[in-house]
């Protein structure tokens, strides 16, 4: 099946990376996910719901890439308890050749490209729903996204959201319901 042999490339690839850095996959994995997460996925809980982990694993994992130098972690100004995990400059330019720049530029070459990733967005969704997992989608594309003339805020928390958040990944993301 294509899939299958698609998924044992991208595996063989994040493995090959991870390697190259003195890393495990999950570890680049991690890393990969918090360069797509926004405020409210960039948390060790969220971490352990996207990979399907446990706490003790994400512990263990956030532990090795802090030693390392390749993330930081910083208390939440409002949430005490919470905390936000942030790429340096050294956890980003791990990522600058990574197999998802690969995978990338694969898909964008390909002519139909635009119509292939609906399609496997449709994908993901279906197998997101029948396993009960998150979504985890693009905060813009969320229905509890709001535009206004005030700007930008999330729907569900009341919080308004600077720009460069609106394109990331989000764990509260909710798909919109369709106006027809």
């Amino acid at each position: 099946m294509i899939l299958e042999r698609l998924g044992a490339l991208v595996h063989q690839a994040v493995r090959d990376d991870a390697a190259r850095h003195g890393l495990l996959p999950i570890h680049l994995q991690v890393l990969q996910y918090l360069a797509q997460a926004n405020r409210y996925s960039d948390l060790p809980i969220a971490i352990a719901e996207y990979f399907g982990i446990t706490r003790g694993t994400v512990s263990q994992t956030l532990s090795v890439l802090e030693r390392r130098g390749l993330l930081t972690k910083a208390r939440d100004p409002v949430h005490g308890r919470r905390v936000h995990l942030r790429l340096t400059p050294q956890g980003l330019a791990i990522l600058g050749d990574s197999w998802t720049e690969r995978v990338q530029a694969a898909l964008c070459a390909e002519p139909a490209s635009a119509r292939l990733d609906e399609t496997l967005v449709d994908v993901l969704a279906a197998l997101q729903r029948i396993n009960g997992r998150r979504a985890f989608g693009v905060c813009s594309q969320c229905a509890h996204f709001r535009a206004d003339a005030g700007g930008t805020h999330c729907g569900l928390t009341g919080e308004p959201l600077a720009a460069e958040q609106t394109v990331k990944i989000c764990r509260e993301w909710a798909a919109p319901i369709p106006t027809d």
